[in-house]
């Protein structure tokens, strides 16, 4: 009778937790700050760790199968929500379940990676937020820090669709611009150091989409960096202290917190199919990073100008925001 009781008691606490199941299909800086905005924006939304919602953390390690397993497990122990970071775990987690919400974060396009219908409506069980990078101002920087650059080279993974959505829009803007792009692929980050080091005669500087193969490995692109003097400008600012000369683009981390935002509609009654997938695209949410230590050991010069408009400055080792 007394453990009868003492179910009966703990049924209700139970059953009031919200369990959330997170996968990200590799670790690197930027999907990790997305992860951890999303636990403090969903904390801020009263949601507590361990009180309120238990998190199911997985890392795909890279591989889609892996990710195809992890939303397996997802659907197996019934969580109340996914969240889907990367274009490859949202494709996997849409794969396995249309009944489950799934809250995408740090996917570029998700009509083009066929997991929503739209950007208004996604028609399913999809909504969220997407990291999709200002390209063409990120491309548009390559002249000012370097005017006698010409060819432009990429390494990314072709079977990543928001790579080469991202290549694609970076073949037209270097036509407008005049800069020959020279692509190379990588299917897995061991095979990043090899393109890098392919690229090496041929090209002035690279540029770096938000490619989950080529971030997840960009000490080995930072390596060739600086033994050949080839400058990288990223399209995420996250990496830029570990070697990249410059970028501008969104803050993972408040991208994280807005895609809670949209989790939190759902659990409010709101159907994914209502809720548009939202973009940072806001001056504010937007980061110009210049990392001067690099440029030194690179040889090169910056325009008094770019340092004014930076948003962030990396010089010492210490970086400067010049909202301090």
């Amino acid at each position: 009778m007394v453990i009868i009781l003492v179910l009966m008691l703990s049924a209700p606490v139970l059953a009031e937790q919200l369990h959330i199941g997170v996968s990200q299909i590799v670790e690197h800086p930027a999907l990790d700050n997305c992860r951890d905005g999303f636990v403090d924006g969903m904390k801020q939304a009263g949601y507590i760790p361990g009180e309120d919602v238990i998190y199911d953390f997985q890392n795909a390690q890279g591989e889609f199968s892996n990710a195809i397993s992890i939303a397996q497990k997802f659907k197996d122990d019934q969580v109340d929500m996914i969240l889907a970071i990367s274009t490859p775990i949202a494709q996997a987690s849409a794969q396995v379940t249309n009944e489950i919400p799934i809250i995408i974060g740090a996917i570029t396009d998700p009509v083009a990676a066929n997991v929503a219908e739209s950007w208004e409506s996604s028609g399913n069980n999809v909504t969220g937020m997407s990291d999709a990078a200002p390209n063409e101002a990120q491309l548009r920087l390559i002249p000012r820090f370097l005017p006698q650059a010409n060819r432009v080279g990429t390494i990314y993974n072709a079977g990543e669709a928001n790579s080469v959505v991202q290549v694609e829009l970076t073949k037209e803007v270097c036509q407008d611009l005049g800069l020959e792009l020279v692509e190379v692929t990588a299917s897995n980050s061991n095979e990043v150091l090899m393109a890098a080091q392919s690229l090496v005669g041929r090209i002035d500087v690279f540029y770096i989409v938000t490619d989950n193969v080529a971030v997840s490995a960009i000490s080995s692109i930072v390596k060739v960096s600086l033994d050949e003097k080839i400058p990288i400008i990223l399209a995420d600012p996250t990496n830029v202290p570990d070697g990249a000369l410059s970028s501008f683009g969104i803050d993972y981390f408040t991208l994280g917190q807005k895609s809670a935002e949209k989790a939190v509609q759902v659990l409010e009654g709101k159907a994914p199919s209502e809720i548009p997938i939202g973009k940072l695209d806001q001056p504010e949410q937007l980061k110009f990073v210049i990392n001067i230590d690099i440029a030194q050991q690179l040889g090169l010069e910056i325009p008094q100008e770019l340092i004014e408009e930076a948003d962030t400055i990396y010089l010492g080792g210490i970086s400067w925001n010049r909202s301090e």
